[in-house]
């Protein structure tokens, strides 16, 4: 029995796996609108988010490599404006004060 091909998948029309930006870190992008902006959310995968951590704007805590977690820029702007969400914060981003608290026992970075 000769092995299986490998063949490109395609995910649209004459387009492979390989052109699709969305897929580049494992996740999928899509648009929100948020405080009366529209909003690039990208959704990043575990697997992809390896070797850097970052600071949540919602709970002001670290997202360590390896998490999957949210990607999330206002639409007209640049790179500058990415912010990293751990998933749980994005989702509720509209139930936060604009502030945030923390406790006591917190630590502070």
């Amino acid at each position: 029995m000769s092995p299986r091909r490998n063949r490109p998948r395609v995910t649209g029309p004459g387009r492979s796996a390989d052109e699709d930006p969305s897929d580049r870190y494992g996740g999928w992008q899509s648009a929100e609108s948020w405080q009366g902006e529209s909003w690039s959310v990208r959704h990043v995968a575990g697997a992809s988010a390896q070797g850097k951590t970052y600071r949540c704007p919602g709970c002001d805590q670290q997202i360590p490599s390896g998490v999957p977690h949210v990607v999330a820029w206002p639409e007209h702007s640049g790179v500058d404006e990415r912010r990293h969400w751990h998933k749980a914060c994005w989702n509720a981003k509209d139930r936060r004060t604009t502030r945030v608290q923390r406790s006591r026992n917190a630590p502070r970075f």
